[in-house]
């Protein structure tokens, strides 16, 4: 049976946890437009499989849409407070491969949505924030599909 995550059910889990590689740039995207697009009630994480660094892209296209990034420095799982939760969504196939080793003995469901590293992108500095806008974008385009309820109960953006 497929995941109500990936399936879109519209029914979303009460804590999800948003992972990849270095939690620099895709989780923390994932991490704050779910906590403005989600009901206050869903906890809502993300990390990383290894340590990284503040990315300003990141919060240079999330001010764009009137987001802001935690102001908190990015964190791997090692350094999670609370492992518990209904969902991880995985952003990069080295974060895929760690959550279904992590969820292995768990009953957690874990759902892959593949998503580009923006850091490869060259060119000029708008070309590189266009590349880091299609990911949010693409974020914004899955939580909304899929983690937003569809029940006749507007979600409201905070």
């Amino acid at each position: 049976m497929e995941s109500p995550v990936a399936a879109g059910s519209g029914k979303p889990p009460g804590a999800i946890l948003f992972m990849c590689g270095m939690n620099a740039i895709r989780s923390p995207m994932a991490e704050a437009i779910a906590r403005r697009l989600l009901p206050p009630g869903i906890y809502v994480n993300s990390v990383g499989v290894r340590a990284g660094e503040r990315d300003p892209f990141v919060d240079t296209v999330l001010e764009e849409i009137g987001l802001v990034v935690l102001r908190r420095q990015p964190q791997t799982l090692e350094e999670l407070e609370d492992d518990f939760f209904d969902v991880i969504i995985t952003l990069s196939p080295e974060a895929h491969h760690a959550a279904l080793e992590l969820t292995r003995s768990k009953a957690v469901d874990v759902v892959y949505w593949p998503m580009p590293d923006p850091t490869v992108a060259t060119g000029t500095r708008e070309q590189i924030l266009d590349a880091y806008r299609e990911v949010r974008d693409r974020l914004i385009g899955l939580i909304e599909s899929r983690l937003v309820r569809r029940d006749g109960i507007a979600v409201q953006p905070a």
